[in-house]
């Protein structure tokens, strides 16, 4: 069998290639190994998919080469990818500045997209794991079960390693090294901390309480909230930080964004000597987490009792946390994967390879990643785009 254009992935990206080349005329299949299309999108946003983010720039993307994904996104920004949306009838709702969701499920996006592969004339096989690819004289030779398709033209878009029960696999990235890419060191991205054992059963009562904080590390801060949990530090704050944390660094937190505590409380000792480190931060925080900190601190001492250098050091603890991380969770629960296909081997207007004529890399599998809040399916839908046009 002989295609213009073999996909491989039936994620976001693929299936925003595939349907653009199809569109084209070019004649497009495209392999997955899953039972389902786009399973990441199916479980994405609680399962109503963060499926753009309407201030999406180059600025919310982590890469080592950062200026790749400019040409890709200013092409198709957000706004493309909510027309199409629209242009389905599917009904969204902005949840957070720019962040736009399904009203109804994720499945929603799935199945515009495979409509949208079908109007193209692309065929989807699913269950059908690819065993061998080799470069031939005119492109490439495909093996799957039972099948060899020779094409001019294929298309990696095997996500990363995140979520391994949903059928995550390094493949990707050994197709690039075979063909002699360069494949940039991979780890987790978006991914909630876990603690050492004596910070985690300190903090073991206060699992499910949410709080606004701002995390810092590596001198990027994120102000957003951050959950407890039974394993340690996870929500929007946590996530964010992650990607740009490194094993063995302090991580920062602010749990009073927003505010002077150090003020707060010579105001207080001036005007309420009798009060209390508690009673202040019943009033900004959430009650068990106060009372944990004073319990910990030892702060039960009238304010009158308190130094200035005593109050400065109950600040800093304060809203200068320093926590050292056991880790991350890795794989297993983090949304992205950090690093990847190194993009100074493709082209950044089309995504091929430059040394490997009619290769193209997709997706989460190059080593562009994106802030948590949509950007990452901005990405999958931008340069699915723009490898679709090239192919």
């Amino acid at each position: 069998m002989q295609v213009d254009v073999v996909i491989i992935g039936a994620g976001a990206a693929g299936l925003m290639c595939a349907a653009t080349a199809g569109y084209r005329g070019r004649r497009v299949l495209v392999f997955d190994h899953a039972r389902k299309a786009g399973q990441k999108i199916l479980m994405s946003g609680g399962g109503r998919c963060n499926f753009t983010n309407l201030n999406s720039t180059p600025n919310q993307f982590l890469s080592a080469n950062p200026r790749f994904c400019i040409s890709a996104l200013r092409r198709y920004p957000p706004q493309a990818f909510l027309e199409l949306v629209e242009r389905h009838g599917i009904e969204h709702v902005e949840k957070a500045a720019g962040q736009l969701f399904c009203a109804g499920k994720a499945k929603e996006i799935v199945d515009m997209l495979l409509t949208e592969c079908e109007w193209a004339g692309v065929e989807v096989r699913l269950k059908t794991p690819v065993e061998a690819i080799e470069a031939t004289d005119g492109g490439y030779r495909v093996t799957t079960d039972g099948d060899t398709i020779t094409t001019e033209s294929l298309v990696i878009a095997t996500g990363g390693l995140s979520i391994p029960t949903m059928g995550a696999t390094p493949f990707g990235y050994e197709i690039a090294r075979r063909f002699g890419i360069e494949v940039l060191p991979t780890r987790a991205g978006l991914v909630p901390f876990t603690l050492h054992p004596d910070l985690k059963e300190r903090l073991a009562s206060l699992a499910g309480i949410a709080l606004p904080v701002a995390a810092t590390a590596n001198g990027m801060r994120f102000e957003e909230p951050m959950l407890f949990t039974h394993r340690g530090l996870s929500g929007p704050a946590m996530l964010q930080i992650s990607s740009f944390w490194q094993p063995g660094e302090p991580l920062v937190i602010d749990l009073l964004p927003g505010r002077d505590a150090a003020t707060d409380l010579a105001e207080r000792r001036a005007s309420r000597p009798q009060g209390t480190v508690l009673q202040y931060l019943d009033e900004h925080l959430p009650k068990r987490l106060a009372r944990v900190l004073c319990d910990w601190h030892h702060w039960s001492a009238p304010l009158q009792e308190y130094s200035r250098e005593d109050i400065s050091a109950v600040a800093g603890h304060l809203q200068h946390w320093a926590v050292q991380p056991a880790g991350t969770e890795g794989y297993r629960t983090a949304e992205v994967t950090l690093g990847g296909v190194d993009t100074r081997e493709l082209s950044s207007q089309t995504m091929e390879a430059r040394r490997q004529p009619g290769l193209f890399f997709i997706g989460e599998v190059v080593d562009v990643t994106g802030h948590l809040g949509g950007h990452n399916f901005q990405w999958a839908w931008a340069s699915g785009v723009a490898a679709g046009q090239s192919v």
